[in-house]
């Protein structure tokens, strides 16, 4: 990983260029630096977590939009299926993501298409901007992946997303949340978020769940998903860290169980947690000060060592 110069950024019709205060750095793009995303091959500029100001905008764009501070949805319908114009750009046939297809936030200037942008309220810290695309991605498995009724659920693993999930699952209602995660610090991040048991093992969790959600995405942690479940329970997978995982099918068709994937989010997913970060209702309690793009590199190194209690990472401009 290097810090380069690059050509200044030019907007095309429709699009805009946002300049990032706050660009978080996500496990995926961790995964990538180690050489376990396919998805992302250099030379790229990762960064799909971000947020800043608008400070230029091509040809049909909104002129208004200049100025104006902006969390951005960095999954990029083709703006004309079925499901792009009901706001479902995340299941468009040819979608795809800032910091993967395009260069992303991690530079002092970003090409961002109109359609992508969603206005901070005033006063609105960048950082929780930023956050905005993490949290969507918790809001979105609750409300389309938990049935009616739900009374006990579990989350495996709380990374960003892992805790996301968490807050998702409290404010839709559930009244016991256990969080299932190994690193000591993130346990107790969990508990000051909300959930009611935080423990590193399975061994400490009754089965029976009607929801588990799999943060982590690994074979052990699907497979650990359906122990845990009780009779047709749903098992949300949102980890991508695997792609192959052998799984009980007997066990599946036996127990009435749902395997449920769930990929990102819808735009109303995106509006609802930009509004509960804006309104403090949910977020990841104290953040880290953004870091310099110059320290990019250190910061990518360090992360890719494994866990650490620094849940997200911001790099700016």
């Amino acid at each position: 990983m290097s810090v380069d110069d690059v050509p200044e950024a030019e907007p095309a019709a429709g699009e805009v260029v946002v300049r990032p205060a706050a660009a978080g750095i996500c496990g995926s793009e961790v995964e990538g630096y180690l050489g376990m995303m396919p998805n992302r091959v250099p030379p790229l500029v990762m960064g799909h977590e971000f947020a800043g100001e608008v400070v230029a905008a091509g040809d049909g764009v909104d002129g208004s939009w200049i100025g104006r501070r902006v969390a951005v949805n960095p999954i990029v319908g083709c703006g004309r299926c079925r499901y792009c114009l009901a706001g479902r750009r995340n299941v468009c046939p040819d979608r795809a993501l800032i910091g993967v297809a395009s260069p992303g936030g991690f530079a002092s200037e970003v090409v961002v298409q109109e359609r992508c942008l969603f206005e901070m309220p005033a006063g609105m810290d960048a950082r929780l901007g930023a956050l905005a695309e993490p949290l969507a991605n918790g809001i979105h498995a609750v409300r389309t992946g938990f049935p009616e009724g739900v009374e006990r659920a579990a989350v495996i693993g709380a990374g960003t997303i892992g805790l996301a999930c968490l807050q998702a699952a409290l404010l839709d209602g559930v009244e016991v949340v256990t969080v299932i995660e190994r690193h000591p610090a993130r346990r107790e991040h969990a508990l000051a978020l909300g959930a009611h048991r935080a423990v590193d093992s399975a061994a400490e969790v009754d089965g029976g769940l009607d929801v588990v959600v799999d943060a982590a995405g690994t074979e052990a942690t699907r497979r650990l998903a359906l122990d845990l479940l009780g009779p047709a329970g749903t098992a949300i997978f949102v980890g991508m860290h695997a792609d192959e995982t052998p799984l009980p099918w007997r066990r599946v068709v036996r127990g009435n169980h749902t395997i449920r994937g769930v990929f990102a989010y819808e735009d109303r997913d995106f509006q609802r947690a930009l509004d509960l970060l804006a309104s403090g209702r949910a977020g990841l309690g104290e953040l880290k000060a953004v870091l310099p793009l110059e320290e990019g590199p250190g910061a990518f190194a360090e992360l890719g060592k494994g866990p650490t209690a620094d849940l997200k990472v911001f790099l700016g401009a």
